[in-house]
């Protein structure tokens, strides 16, 4: 019973396929097959508009990259304090931006406050040129909390970003579970919402090694071929990476593989709400569970072969002493039997 992250699941069948069916032949490298092309149209029409796409190796990557696009000599960037990009990514978008400065805004549940958000830009004066000068704000979604920012909320802070004049950056590498629990379409959860930049994540759901970075106004992504080539990201054969988005965009799969992720931890959840042992630290939105337990269950999980992983961070969830909470994440590949085994040892 594997739940330490999506990330540990493996490439979905279609997927591998299609690498699999592009390994013949030849084709124009660097982005330049006729396969390539064809993925960029998917990406715009998806997002129902001309958009810039750039593949990349990570999510690390694409968000370290989508951040040194906007930096300016002296940027700041904001976004929560739990947020990838601050807490997990061991300094990469202060290392490719030649020393831009992340500063975390505080929101419940890895969310930021649009109102603490305006609040901490204005602290940058520009007559200060000592503090240095807002460059973006970057945002999460779903968050690292299994949270999912709505449409009303994007917008919130879409304003605030326009008020001081910042892009706006998404990490999107849950990108699908968010757009799939909210309804709407790519188009509204990014762009309409105001958002600038896109880390378009899909080795989290499916996919082998696929991540894009999509910016919304082809035009100011003019630095991005050089920057993507001197951060080592730019592919000679990166028709495999089109491969997998090819067969991820092919009738829907990619939500199909998101509604099938959430609805596991759905399940997980309910069976944690109706143990009596344990309970949720939080409301599960996407394809994460933040669960509380004692230390005597955890040990009797793990030596039963349950696979998860403590959490540093997280909402003021009441623990007695003894217990602490723990992340469960679901994916693609989990099955509703794994999860109810689960649910059998916590009856």
């Amino acid at each position: 019973m594997i739940f330490a992250s999506d990330n540990w699941a493996g490439a979905h069948p279609a997927i591998a396929s299609a690498l699999s069916d592009n390994t013949h032949g030849f084709a124009p490298a660097y982005g330049n097959s006729l396969l390539d092309r064809r993925v960029e149209q998917r990406f715009r029409d998806i997002f129902e508009r001309d958009v810039a796409v750039f593949f990349v190796a990570t999510g690390t990557a694409a968000n370290a990259l989508s951040l040194t696009a906007v930096n300016k000599a002296g940027g700041v960037c904001f976004t929560h304090s739990e947020a990838h990009v601050i807490a997990d990514e061991c300094g990469a978008p202060e290392y490719f931006t030649g020393g831009a400065r992340l500063v975390p805004v505080e929101g419940p549940l890895s969310r930021i406050d649009p109102a603490r958000l305006d609040e901490a830009i204005r602290r940058y004066s520009a007559d200060f040129i000592h503090a240095g000068r807002p460059m973006a704000v970057s945002i999460t979604q779903a968050t690292e909390s299994g949270t999912v920012y709505g449409l009303d909320h994007i917008a919130a802070i879409g304003k605030v970003c326009r008020e001081h004049g910042v892009p706006l950056h998404m990490d999107g590498a849950r990108f699908a579970n968010a757009l799939v629990r909210l309804g709407c379409s790519p188009a509204e959860m990014s762009w309409r919402s105001g958002v600038d930049i896109l880390s378009f994540g899909g080795t989290k759901n499916g996919c082998w090694c696929a991540e894009a970075i999509v910016i919304f106004d082809p035009d100011k992504a003019r630095d991005m071929p050089y920057l993507r080539k001197r951060a080592a990201q730019l592919f000679s054969k990166s028709r495999f990476v089109a491969a997998q988005f090819d067969a991820y965009f092919e009738n829907g799969l990619w939500l199909s593989l998101a509604r099938h992720a959430n609805s596991m931890t759905e399940r997980l959840a309910a069976h944690v709400e109706v143990s009596g042992r344990l309970r949720l630290a939080w409301k599960t939105e996407a394809n994460e569970a933040f669960i509380v337990m004692s230390d005597t269950t955890r040990d009797e999980l793990k030596n039963a072969g349950v696979v998860f992983n403590p959490w540093h961070a997280g909402a003021n969830a009441a623990l007695a002493p003894g217990e602490a909470i723990y992340r469960f994440v679901t994916s693609f590949a989990t099955t509703a039997e794994e999860i109810d085994q689960f649910g059998k040892l916590i009856a």
